[in-house]
């Protein structure tokens, strides 16, 4: 399977990140969000892959609070959102904040889940290293929950995301890292709920999972994604202008084509 099929089966929807930050940003915009009165945390793994991204959003929405950790899990706390609130630009109408959070996978083929190719290296490497890293612990049975004073992130990575399994089943990578993001989601919902004075201020979310695919080039699958509003919850979407309609057409042309039938000969 090429690697543009597995994207298409396993993560349908998926857009590159370019098109990932501009087609969110118009979105936010119609709900008010803009970059002199929004403030935004970036989640991501702290990856060197993952920084085109937290780049492209930077240059977007202006400088960013950083609520990274391995994997992208969200580890920073109540103390380290509430801060993160402090730094937003004052508003009559409220202060405004955005979260960006997701972890991310590499995908060079469809044999190849969780490899790809880093600028500088000519041999494979494996992303993301650290859900890998606990993949390779449970099929080996040796998985350490305990808190590992030097090891604090992954730590917390194992204890967050071995809750998240069946007993005695071993995820693939694609499935775990769907798992991490839904954790992920989690967190970052509750820490929202436990520092957000909604009656003061407005803030989205976005989620998804990062994909890095052969030739440098990166996808984003959007997972939920939402803009709360003087306490009413919108939607957001990525599709443009005029998607709606291209996909009915597309529809319409398959049932039409596959509905003809052939003579016999």
């Amino acid at each position: 399977m090429s690697f543009e099929d597995t994207l298409a089966t396993h993560f349908p929807g998926a857009v590159t990140d370019g098109e990932f930050v501009t087609r969110s940003y118009a979105a936010l915009r119609a709900h008010g969000f803009q970059p002199m009165n929004t403030f935004a945390g970036v989640g991501l793994c702290r990856d060197e892959l993952t920084r085109p991204l937290a780049d492209k959003i930077r240059e977007t929405w202006g400088e960013t609070f950083n609520i990274s950790s391995l994997a992208g899990m969200l580890f920073l706390g109540t103390a380290g959102f509430t801060a993160s609130l402090h730094h937003a630009p004052d508003d009559d109408q409220g202060t405004r904040h955005i979260y960006f959070a997701m972890p991310h996978i590499g995908i060079n083929s469809g044999e190849e889940i969780g490899w790809c190719y880093r600028s500088g290296q000519q041999q494979i490497s494996k992303a993301c290293g650290a859900l890998v890293a606990f993949r390779e612990e449970l099929e080996s049975g040796t998985l350490r929950v305990d808190m590992d004073p030097d090891n604090l992130e992954q730590s917390m990575l194992k204890q967050r995301l071995i809750h998240k399994l069946r007993y005695g089943k071993v995820p693939g990578l694609i499935t775990m890292t769907k798992l991490t993001h839904e954790a992920i989601l989690e967190d970052l919902e509750r820490m929202i709920r436990l520092t957000i004075d909604t009656s003061r201020s407005h803030y989205a979310i976005l989620t998804g999972i990062q994909i890095h695919g052969p030739h440098n080039r990166t996808y984003i699958w959007p997972g939920k994604m939402y803009a709360v509003v003087e306490g009413k919850r919108h939607p957001l979407s990525l599709e443009e202008p005029g998607d709606g309609a291209k996909k009915k057409l597309v529809r319409r042309a398959g049932r039409s084509s596959g509905g003809a039938k052939r003579r016999k000969p």
